[in-house]
C-alpha cells in the first residue's frame, strides 16, 4: 500500500497552525452565526427569530436549553421519520441510533452531510495532533481499523435512513480514503455482535494496521481475542484512538497488547458532534473543536434546571467548574443539552475533562452523589476492577447504594463497602450527613466474576458499538431490575432493564 503520510503531514502541519491562531470566542461566534443564517428559513429559525440575531447573547435570550425529550416531542416527532426544513434546510438525510446509556430508551438524532464531512475534519485534526506530537509516526502507512456497529441502515422513508452512527460515517466515506479503511463492508455490516467479533479476529490483515479506534470497553474485548493465539495484535499500530467511556479503568488492561511505541490518544465524539480531542498529554485535557460545525454552551450543572441558567460559552468559561454541556450544530440541534457534564481545565485554548453525565448522580435519599465521585472512591480502594455499575435501593424504609462490580481479585465485599463508605463520606458532605444522621445505611457490594457485564449486555441486544454500561442507574425499579440480573448471571430478558 502506498504510504499517504506525507501528504498528509503537509495538510496536519497547515491544520495545526489554523486551529493554534484561532480565538477561541471569535470562532466560536463566527460559527453560530453562520449557523443561524443557514437555518433561518427552516420551521425551528422562523419560529425562534434566526434572521434578527447578531451575537451570542441575542441567542440565548431568544432561544431556551431543550433535551432531547424536547426537541422529539415538539420538533421532531410531528414530522418523523422525513425532517424537511423542521430545523436544518432540506431533508435529514440519516439518523442515528444513540444507545440511550442512562436512561434505557434509544433516541433518533438528525445526523447532516455537513456534519459528517464536520466530523472527518475533526478526524484529521486528530491525526493532525498526533503528528506534531510524533512527526516520525507513519499513520498513513497502513490500514485505519475503526471498531464499530454494524454499518447496515434502515431505511424509514425515502432518502432516510437510521442506524447506528459508525454505520453512518461508513456510508459516507471518501472514495480516496476507502481503500484505508478496514473492516470491508462484508463484514462491517455483521448485525450479531459476537459472530462480528470472531470474524474480525478471524480476518483482519494484522500486520497492516496502523491506526486502531474505538470504545475502550470493546478495544479490550477485540485484543484479548486477537492474543489467545499467543501472537502479538497489532504489532504495528502506531496509534489506538478511543473515547466513549472514560480510559483509566481500561489503560493498564490494554497497555500489554500494544507494542512498544505505540501511542493513545482520546477523543470526545458523540452522536450530536465532535467535540474535543486530546492534543498534549494524557489527562491533561481535550482541547474543544472549535470550527467543525458545533457551537458550544456550558451551564453550570447545579443551574441546569433553575428557571433562567447561566449559559456560558468559549468566552466565559471558567476552570475547575462542573458544566453540562450544550450544542447547536450543522444537523439543525440548536441549545441542546447533550447529557455530559465536563470540567475545564485551561481556557486559552479551551482544554476539558469529561467528568460523567448529568443524569449520573444519585440523589434518591437527598445525598447527590455523582458518578465521578463513585468512581473515585472505587479508585481508592486500590483493587483491580472492570465493569460497574451502582443504584439505589430500599432496606425497609432506610435506603443504600447497592454496587455492582467486575473483579477477577478476591476482595471482601463487606470490607469493600467500608472503604467506599469513607471515601464517599470524605468527597461529599451530603452523603456524610445523611449517613451520620441514620437517613441512609451503608453501601452494599456485589462482586461478580470477568465477564458478567458482557453477559448480561448481550442479553439485552447492547453488545458491541456505542453501546455502554451504564455507571449509575437511579430510577430504583430500573436497577433493581438490572441488579438482579447481574447478580444471577445477568442472562435476564432484554426487557428488565429497557
Amino acid at each position: 500500500m502506498l504510504d499517504g503520510t506525507p501528504i498528509l503531514r503537509l495538510l496536519c502541519r497547515a491544520r495545526v497552525a489554523r486551529m493554534e491562531s484561532l480565538d477561541a470566542a471569535a470562532a466560536q461566534e463566527a460559527l453560530l452565526l453562520r449557523l443561524l443564517r443557514t437555518s433561518r428559513a427552516t420551521r425551528f429559525g422562523r419560529a425562534h427569530g434566526f434572521d434578527a440575531i447578531r451575537s451570542v447573547a441575542e441567542f440565548q435570550a431568544r432561544v431556551p436549553l431543550r433535551r432531547y425529550e424536547d426537541f422529539w416531542a415538539d420538533w421532531w416527532q410531528p414530522a418523523f421519520p422525513v425532517l424537511d426544513g423542521v430545523s436544518w434546510p432540506g431533508r435529514i438525510p440519516y439518523l442515528a441510533l444513540s444507545s440511550g446509556t442512562t436512561s434505557g430508551t434509544t433516541k433518533y438524532i438528525p445526523v447532516t452531510r455537513a456534519q459528517m464531512a464536520a466530523n472527518r475534519g475533526a478526524a484529521l485534526d486528530t491525526l493532525a495532533w498526533h503528528l506534531r506530537a510524533h512527526p516520525r509516526s507513519r499513520p498513513f502507512a497502513g490500514l485505519s481499523f475503526l471498531l464499530g456497529g454494524s454499518t447496515a441502515l434502515q431505511e424509514l422513508a425515502p432518502g432516510v435512513r437510521a442506524g447506528d452512527l459508525s454505520g453512518i460515517a461508513a456510508h459516507e466515506v471518501p472514495r480516496i480514503l476507502s481503500s484505508r479503511a478496514w473492516p470491508p463492508e462484508d463484514l462491517a455490516l455483521i448485525p450479531d455482535w459476537d459472530t462480528k467479533l470472531a470474524a474480525l479476529v478471524a480476518r483482519v490483515p494484522r500486520e497492516d494496521v496502523r491506526v486502531l479506534t474505538g470504545t475502550p470497553s470493546w478495544l479490550l474485548m477485540l485484543l484479548h481475542r486477537m492474543a489467545q493465539d499467543g501472537a502479538p495484535p497489532f504489532p504495528n499500530l502506531e496509534l489506538l484512538i478511543h473515547g466513549g467511556v472514560a480510559w483509566a479503568p481500561y489503560r493498564d488492561r490494554i497497555a500489554p497488547f500494544l507494542p512498544s511505541g505505540c501511542s493513545t490518544r482520546e477523543v470526545y465524539p458523540a452522536s450530536e458532534g465532535f467535540c474535543a480531542i486530546q492534543d498534549r498529554g494524557e489527562g491533561e485535557g481535550m482541547r474543544l473543536v472549535l470550527d467543525r460545525g458545533c457551537f458550544f454552551e456550558f451551564v453550570p450543572v447545579e443551574e441546569l434546571d433553575a428557571p433562567v441558567p447561566t449559559r456560558h460559552w468559549a468566552a466565559t468559561v471558567e476552570t475547575g467548574v462542573d458544566y453540562a454541556l450544550v450544542l447547536s450544530s450543522n444537523a439543525g440541534l440548536f441549545a441542546y443539552i447533550l447529557g455530559d457534564v465536563v470540567r475545564f481545565v485551561e481556557r486559552a485554548p479551551p482544554r476539558l475533562l469529561v467528568t460523567g453525565r448529568t443524569a449520573w448522580m444519585l440523589s434518591t435519599f437527598g445525598e447527590h452523589v455523582t458518578g465521578e465521585e463513585l468512581a473515585t472512591a472505587l479508585a481508592t480502594t486500590g483493587i483491580r476492577f472492570g465493569e460497574w455499575c451502582c443504584g439505589p435501593e430500599f432496606v425497609g424504609e432506610l435506603g443504600r447504594h447497592r454496587l455492582i462490580l467486575e473483579t477477577d481479585a478476591a476482595p471482601d465485599a463487606a470490607s469493600l463497602a467500608q472503604r467506599l463508605d469513607a471515601a464517599l463520606a470524605a468527597d461529599n458532605d451530603d452523603y456524610a450527613a445523611h449517613r451520620k444522621g441514620g437517613q441512609m445505611l451503608p453501601p452494599a457490594v456485589d462482586l461478580v466474576p470477568p465477564g458478567r457485564f458482557e453477559t448480561w449486555m448481550r442479553a439485552q441486544g447492547k453488545l458491541g458499538g456505542q453501546h455502554k454500561v451504564p455507571r449509575v442507574i437511579a430510577d430504583p425499579a430500573r436497577f433493581a431490575r438490572a441488579a438482579a440480573a447481574l447478580t444471577s448471571g445477568g442472562e435476564a430478558a432484554p426487557s428488565s432493564t429497557t
